[in-house]
């Protein structure tokens, strides 16, 4: 054994002896607003412990002590709850304790640079064009999957439209570490960013991302929506209505560049659940867009294909996608993502919901009355229902608003029923379900746009302060002390499941992503992934492989936006 090799091995145990009786602190690592609540979570201390904050000066402007002793689900795990709510004056502070420090700003605006970041990612992923240098710097390059020479598979064909028929279905988001285009997930995602649009229409007008569009005069927001709209109007057949479940490669490409692909593309069987989230999102944008001299007839174009999407789905309930079946019956088998779900009722209740709001034919009032759910629950890809019952929250004096509304209430108390004894301070984090994949997207963030609802339209002043919580969760006070958005805070990942940051040549993945976190199930574990720990809330690596914890897509990024662009409105 060599001396230098002795030396590091020395120094690292003795780092790591060091960092066990070394006081964690955990705060929110991008910024608090002045008047929002402001609190940390300190481990390695006791209820007795002094805390002093300090100015950018060093002068002493706060001391306190915990106010209680949050002790953790998992093991034996004993942190403390800082509060600090009473720093409003803008500045850069730190806060010590036992010889440790941690710094943290209190800024106007504080989340407006990490909103803008992450809608700007959506421009970072467009498919089929080049991403250019005056508006991507370092982050420029070619243009890769124009998708103009599309084929239809053999599970999609019909006799206007055979086997290897060629179709251009150009534009669309690359979906998450992968190239493809799925509709579920992309409908899914515009909604939860028109959704917080149409809550905070002047605050998206003003948020400039530097995108090509920029200064047209339409919302930068909805112009990225527009390039993924675009891509969707093509997926649906226009001989029958019926819309492709994705535009995919048989098998997921290697981590190269866009440029460097070369299998051909497919679009691959219709489905009655894309059929029906086209629909919704068609005609939820028909409404945002009419009468916008921008994209002047894309709310007649986009309500027309709704309502033939609508009569398509209706016609073939049971269309599930079911990859593996297709795949034993068509060749080239595909082995792509699936977005395989088998239960409609969701995503008609959402289509109904929305087609009814834009044409008010009573149809789908009855149709929305038949499919709706029993109870609300968290928004998610799969289970889409709760996108329409907050249409019907927003909606004043529509026939099943009351019943919406109580149904939100039931969810959002529940949610914020033990936050008072949550081991950091929020609705999210203290059960094991939290942790799950893409769970800072799905339990984090979805969660909180649903109490920003229950705040604006059932009991004012109630519920925002922990949509903010969850925030300050995701952004660092949290079991690893992570920033988990890429380029903000001290530490953030670097590493993330995302084909172009792992295949650029250029070290920090791109700004802005949100990576799906923590995940109890550690479905990676298998391919030579090893994590540190098996507790819920510490099943997280920064490494590329890690695609149970460390991927991004558009679903988790559409529901940063929403949520971030919301709370910076509103602070």
């Amino acid at each position: 054994m060599s001396k230098s090799f002795l030396l590091a091995l020395l120094t690292t145990m003795t780092l790591s002896v060091s960092a066990q009786q070394t006081v964690q602190i955990r705060v929110n690592q991008v910024g608090y607003y002045p008047d929002q609540e402001k609190t940390a979570v300190v481990e390695g201390i006791n209820q007795n412990t002094k805390i002093v904050f300090k100015n950018e000066k060093g002068k002493s402007v706060l001391k306190t002590k915990p106010v209680r002793m949050a002790k953790s689900p998992w093991g034996d795990k004993e942190r403390y709850i800082v509060d600090f709510s009473s720093l409003k004056k803008p500045g850069n502070y730190r806060m010590e304790v036992n010889g440790q420090s941690q710094a943290f700003t209190v800024r106007n605006g504080a989340l407006n640079d990490l909103s803008r970041a992450a809608l700007k990612l959506f421009y970072l992923i467009r498919s089929g064009v080049p991403i250019e240098k005056e508006f991507a710097g370092e982050y420029a390059r070619p243009a890769g999957h124009l998708d103009t020479h599309v084929l239809v598979h053999p599970s999609a064909a019909t006799e206007q439209r055979p086997e290897g028929f060629v179709i251009s279905s150009p534009y669309g988001w690359y979906d998450a570490g992968d190239y493809n285009k799925y509709i579920v997930n992309s409908a899914y995602t515009v909604a939860v960013m028109l959704l917080s649009y149409a809550e905070n229409e002047a605050y998206y007008k003003g948020l400039d991302t530097h995108i090509p569009e920029s200064g047209n005069g339409t919302a930068d927001l909805l112009d990225e929506v527009m390039f993924n709209l675009k891509w969707m109007l093509t997926m649906q057949d226009p001989n029958d209505g019926g819309v492709y479940h994705k535009l995919t490669t048989p098998n997921f490409e290697g981590f190269i560049m866009p440029k460097d692909c070369q299998q051909q593309r497919y679009v691959v069987a219709k489905s009655v659940t894309a059929t029906y989230d086209f629909a919704a999102v068609m005609a939820q944008a028909a409404r945002i867009f009419r009468g916008n001299p921008d994209y002047a007839g894309f709310a007649a174009q986009a309500e027309q294909q709704a309502v033939k999407a609508y009569q398509w789905a209706q016609a073939n309930p049971k269309a599930f996608y079911n990859q593996m079946a297709l795949s034993r019956e068509f060749k080239p088998a595909v082995n792509t993502g699936t977005y395989g779900d088998f239960n409609a009722q969701d995503e008609q209740f959402w289509a109904a919901t929305e087609l009814y709001l834009l044409t008010r034919d009573g149809s789908y009032l009855a149709d929305a009355r038949n499919s709706m759910p029993k109870a609300f629950t968290t928004p998610t890809w799969g289970m889409v229902a709760s996108l329409g019952a907050l249409e019907w929250v927003k909606s004043a004096n529509e026939p099943l608003t009351q019943e919406m509304r109580n149904q939100l209430k039931e969810y959002a108390d529940k949610r914020i029923e033990k936050v008072g004894e949550s081991s950091f301070q929020a609705p999210f984090g203290d059960s094991k379900g939290d942790f799950g994949w893409g769970c800072l997207a799905e339990q984090c963030c979805m969660p909180a746009i649903a109490l920003l609802y229950a705040d604006k339209y059932l009991d004012k002043g109630k519920y925002m302060v922990h949509a903010m919580q969850n925030v300050d969760y995701m952004l660092g006070r949290n079991a690893l002390g992570y920033c988990y958005v890429t380029g903000f805070g001290q530490k953030s990942p670097m590493h993330p499941h995302h084909r172009i940051s792992e295949a650029d040549g250029i070290e920090a993945p791109f700004p802005g992503m949100l990576v799906g976190g923590p995940n109890a199930g550690q479905q990676d574990k298998g391919a030579g992934i090893t994590y540190l720990s098996n507790l819920p809330d510490e099943s997280y690596l920064d490494v590329m492989d890690s695609y149970a914890s460390n991927e991004i897509a558009i679903n988790w990024n559409g529901a940063l936006v929403a949520l971030l662009g919301w709370l910076d409105a509103i602070y």
